[in-house]
C-alpha cells in the first residue's frame, strides 16, 4: 500500500491562499475592533457622566477635579464635602478605557459643565480617528 502526503507545490498553493484571504479579511476585522473600542468608550464616558450626575444630585455638587471620578467609588475628602455621599458608591469600580488608560475628569469642564473623556488609543491629546479624544462633548460626533 502506498503513502501518498502533499507535495511542496501544494503546500505552497494553500499557503499563498491562507495569505491572500488574510490579506482580504484582516483589515475589516480589525476595523471592527477599532470600531468596538471606539464604541466601548462611549458608553463608559457616558456611564460616569450618569453617575456624576446621580452624585450632584445627593451632594449639590460634581466632585472637584482634585476629588476626581475616584469620588464615584469612595467617599471623597476636601471641599466641595460630599454630605450625602451615597453608602457603596455611584459605580462599583472605576473602568480603564479600552486602550487600558484612565478615564480624564476636569470640573469645571472646560467643554461642558463637566468633562469626561479618553483620549483615545494614544493615549494623547490630539489625533485623528481611533487617536481622538472621546468626550461627554463629543459622543454623537463618533462612530
Amino acid at each position: 500500500m502506498r503513502q501518498r502526503g502533499f507535495t511542496l507545490l501544494e503546500v505552497m498553493v494553500v499557503i499563498v491562499i491562507i495569505g491572500l484571504l488574510a490579506t482580504l479579511v484582516l483589515p475589516r476585522v480589525l476595523g471592527r475592533q477599532d470600531q468596538a473600542m471606539i464604541a466601548k468608550a462611549k458608553v463608559d464616558v457616558q456611564a460616569l457622566s450618569t453617575a456624576l450626575k446621580m452624585y450632584k444630585l445627593d451632594n449639590f455638587n460634581y466632585p472637584s477635579t482634585e476629588q476626581g471620578l475616584e469620588a464615584l467609588i469612595k467617599p471623597p475628602s476636601g471641599e466641595p464635602m460630599a454630605k450625602n455621599w451615597r453608602k457603596g458608591g455611584y459605580i462599583e469600580r472605576l473602568p480603564a478605557d479600552p486602550w487600558g488608560n484612565p478615564y480624564q475628569y476636569l470640573s469645571p469642564g472646560e467643554k461642558m459643565e463637566i468633562d469626561v473623556w479618553s483620549y483615545g488609543a494614544d493615549g494623547r491629546s490630539g489625533g485623528q480617528g481611533v487617536d481622538d479624544e472621546i468626550g461627554n462633548w463629543n459622543l454623537d460626533q463618533r462612530s
